[in-house]
């Protein structure tokens, strides 16, 4: 069952993604070239993490971001889209946490004001944790 108010939020998830992706490589393979870094010498996380400046490191950072509480919205949504027709209020969840997704993605690539961060995580974590509950909730109920 195709719902495009919930469509978009997780396409934008997948984008910000592959462009948080794509700017940790930019970012990391021009320092490397410009201080003619051997890629062997990066061989590990630890390592490269510790040679590489933290304005470097904050895309990889991010990205491990996008990997965590990411994947239970992507997992919501793909219930909601298939299974459930989804309300209003799940709809602006879905929104809200893809925009504080994406303004969080750019404070933590660029500043890295960790106040304003935070900030960013801490509302789209309670969308995504309304979608979470509300999701357990159906389920519970048609289980019966």
């Amino acid at each position: 069952m195709y719902q495009p108010t919930l469509s978009i939020p997780f396409a934008g998830m997948l984008m910000l993604t592959l462009l948080v992706w794509l700017l940790m490589y930019v970012k990391r393979l021009g320092y490397i070239r410009r201080h003619n870094i051997d890629p062997q010498s990066l061989a590990d996380a630890h390592t490269l993490a510790s040679m590489l400046p933290e304005s470097i490191n904050r895309p990889a950072n991010n990205l491990r971001n996008l990997c965590e509480l990411p994947v239970l919205f992507y997992a919501v949504v793909l219930f909601h889209m298939s299974i459930v027709n989804s309300d209003v209020v799940f709809a602006w969840c879905a929104w809200v946490f893809f925009v504080f997704r994406c303004l969080h993605s750019l404070i933590h690539c660029t500043g890295n004001r960790v106040t304003l961060r935070f900030a960013a995580y801490f509302v789209s974590s309670i969308a995504l944790w309304i979608m979470v509950l509300r999701t357990a909730l159906f389920i519970t109920l048609i289980a019966r």
